[in-house]
């Protein structure tokens, strides 16, 4: 097998192992992100939290699934992006390194929900609502600020990976256009909920879908490449 053949086979494997990581993260954020918001969006969450935190727990590990997928996902990807555009390759590499951390911090304030429960309950008075009330609520409100920040850095960089695909056709055209198309969506939805506004989950559709597709393509046909070393 030449050098360049070796090559081939590498870059085919690590766009495969990548669509499947894509597919994991999404099933697995979603999944767990579900399981914490059904309780923290209790008009009584403080109250629900701690009683509740085997199912939060279980929440978070696949929400931390999805962040070592995401890792995982750039690492694979920048050996092939790399020799298409170097710097757009790297760009994409650390936004999604900066995502997973951000997401990392949403994680950690989830956590940090998870004890103030526990001394809400203890307190068990009236007199302590207010202040446990409020703590929770700047809580809630990092950790919402946590994951747009993220979906910033997702978005930002997406489209950097997106603009590569587009213009090498490493897939099809028509699937990077719809990624462009998802990821300018998402971060329309990000800068909108930062500034208060919240337009549903309507922008989030164009992205999802892509992530479904790419990551399908991806397992099934791979990347269209050539190399002539």
């Amino acid at each position: 097998m030449s050098k360049g053949e070796g090559t081939m086979d590498t870059y085919q494997r690590n766009a495969k192992l990548a669509g499947a990581l894509f597919l994991l993260a999404t099933a697995a954020f979603m999944t767990g992100s579900g399981i914490i918001d059904a309780v923290l969006n209790e008009p009584e969450f403080l109250a629900r939290l701690y009683p509740e935190r085997m199912k939060v727990l279980a929440g978070l590990s696949l929400e931390l699934i999805n962040s070592i997928a995401v890792v995982g996902i750039a690492m694979l990807m920048y050996p092939i992006l790399k020799p298409q555009h170097e710097s757009l390759a790297l760009g994409y590499f650390g936004s999604r390194i900066i995502e997973a951390v951000l997401l990392a911090v949403g994680m950690l304030m989830t956590l940090m929900l998870v004890a103030v429960s526990e001394d809400y309950i203890a307190a068990g008075n009236d007199e302590s609502d207010g202040y446990f009330a409020a703590i929770g609520s700047m809580m809630i409100r990092g950790q919402d600020m946590a994951f747009e920040l993220a979906m910033l850095a997702l978005g930002l960089g997406s489209l950097m990976f997106c603009y590569v695909l587009y213009r090498t056709r490493l897939i099809p055209r028509g699937i990077s256009l719809l990624g462009v198309i998802g990821y300018l969506a998402l971060l329309a939805n990000s800068c909108l909920k930062i500034g208060g506004v919240d337009p549903g989950y309507i922008l989030f559709i164009p992205g999802g879908i892509f992530e479904i597709v790419c990551p399908l393509w991806l397992i099934v046909k791979g990347v269209r490449l050539t190399v002539t070393e």
